[in-house]
């Protein structure tokens, strides 16, 4: 379904609270996102790598060998498949995805709207989809939504300003990965006013952080499958 455009073009994100929780069952379970694309092809577009992992088995079949190459620190029979010289996917044909029904696992749960969620530009490389996320607003119309969304951009502030002190194993290499991570640990940025009850954004322990994203490496046993990456 097309996304609703207002009178001064931004595009409506829907509500906060709902997107993340969607957002992080995405990324957990693995089910495709639900993203308001419309016509859009802005991430196809971007110059953009996707991850592919060796379990993807249809997805592998439907592209050609030639496309793909094993991926940077990533375990063996771990690829991506890369852009042509104009950025775009290979597989974007006459602008549409010519495997769609078998893509990869990165591009179903792939959702341009984490960049204004977490506050990350996409990059100067990537000005088609810049342009396009900076049009999504998200609707809060709750404290606890505003609380949550203020905590995943302080997440992402917090993973670029202690940059140098997180292991290198563990920090997010790119905008997306950035992004992403800020969804992932978001929970360690929201705290209780003892005074009130009420939700409030914290900041936490360097450690706390450092075993978060230890534990997420871990349990991923790779990097995250997500575009860009």
């Amino acid at each position: 379904m097309p996304a609703r455009a207002h009178a001064d073009d931004a595009l409506d994100a829907g509500g906060f609270g709902s997107w993340i929780s969607g957002m992080l069952g995405a990324l957990r379970a693995g089910h495709g996102a639900e993203v308001p694309c419309g016509s859009c092809t802005a991430c196809c577009t971007s110059s953009q790598f996707v991850p592919i992992g060796p379990d993807e088995t249809d997805t592998l079949a439907h592209i050609p060998a030639e496309l793909l190459f094993p991926a940077p620190r990533a375990p063996r029979g771990h690829v991506v498949l890369g852009y042509d010289e104009r950025g775009h996917c290979p597989m974007l044909v006459d602008g549409r995805c010519s495997i769609y029904e078998h893509r990869p696992q990165a591009c179903r749960t792939y959702d341009c709207r984490v960049f204004p969620a977490a506050g990350v530009d996409p990059g100067d490389d990537k000005p088609r989809l810049g342009t396009h996320t900076r049009r999504w607003r998200f609707d809060e119309p709750t404290a606890a939504e505003r609380v949550r969304h203020d905590a995943v951009q302080a997440a992402a502030h917090y993973l670029e300003r202690h940059r140098p002190a997180l292991p290198a194993t563990v920090v997010p290499g790119t905008a997306t990965q950035l992004a992403v991570t800020a969804v992932e640990i978001h929970d360690l940025f929201v705290g209780r006013d003892d005074s009130t009850g009420e939700s409030t954004v914290v900041e936490p322990e360097l450690d706390a952080v450092r075993a978060e994203l230890t534990r997420r490496r871990t349990a991923l046993g790779t990097t995250s499958r997500a575009c860009g990456e």
